[in-house]
């Protein structure tokens, strides 16, 4: 398996980590988007994909990560400890929650993530997926401390708590969805709205005052680069389709024109 969580890596090291999505949610995708480099490929499980409790399907985005050399980041559909301990089990260890609004959702989740919590014991099972190779490992192969929890901040009732959010142990870092955040300030998909935009500084202030990392998504370079100077560490820079997409049509164009 893939040695060392290179998302925790980077949060520790004050370093921007920076990823891609592969919107087909393909093992082939994941070898090949991470074998260009990134620290983490992101897979959305909560509008699309398999289902987290599809365990063959995760061993193989998994296993498709680990050979790449890179980290498989799964927004996850829910933080129900359920879901949380299933990908778990088959050796997810980088987690997004979606839609968090309490400390409290967080905390259940962050308890769900470790076999011990805040001195305490955890949430976590032991069981024999890939985590444990298979039960070959039982201390597990993938520890507590190479799990790292993230959670969306994507509503007005999450920006409200985010600084009990934050303080919640276990949480490792809070991205940012200015587009799901419009449409729950009534202004969907307008991002620019001065409502919106008070609402990302104020995630971005009130996480910058905290232990946790922050996220969000810069597709532009000079874009990702302003938001590292702004205190930005889990960048998704890019997307497998998008990318594909514009590639394809320059060329398109070029052989057009000549």
């Amino acid at each position: 398996m893939h040695e060392g969580n290179t998302v925790l890596q980077a949060i520790a090291a004050d370093r921007p980590a920076f990823g891609v999505a592969a919107e087909t949610r393909s093992p082939i995708a994941v070898e090949t988007l991470g074998a260009v480099g990134f620290d983490f490929v992101w897979v959305d499980l909560e509008h699309g994909g398999p289902s987290p409790l599809d365990a063959p399907a995760l061993d193989e985005l998994v296993r498709a990560a680990a050979l790449a050399g890179t980290e498989l980041f799964v927004r996850l559909p829910s933080g129900e400890p359920h879901v949380i301990r299933k990908a778990l089990d088959a050796g997810v260890r980088t987690l997004l929650v979606p839609r968090v609004e309490t400390a409290t959702e967080v905390e259940r989740a962050a308890r769900a993530t470790r076999y011990v919590y805040d001195g305490e014991p955890g949430d976590r099972g032991i069981g024999d997926g890939r985590d444990t190779r298979w039960g070959a490992d039982l201390a597990g192969a993938v520890a507590d401390e190479e799990v790292c929890l993230g959670v969306m901040i994507e509503t007005a009732a999450a920006v409200e708590h985010l600084e009990a959010i934050c303080a919640i142990p276990g949480l490792d870092f809070a991205f940012v969805g200015p587009a799901d955040l419009s449409v729950s300030l009534g202004h969907p998909l307008e991002t620019d709205h001065p409502e919106v935009r008070a609402a990302v500084s104020t995630v971005e202030t009130t996480v910058a005052a905290s232990d946790v990392a922050l996220g969000g998504i810069r597709n532009d370079p000079e874009a990702a680069a302003a938001a590292i100077d702004d205190g930005y560490r889990v960048l998704r820079v890019g997307g497998q389709l998008a990318a594909a997409r514009e590639t394809l049509a320059e060329r398109l164009d070029a052989l057009s024109t000549e």
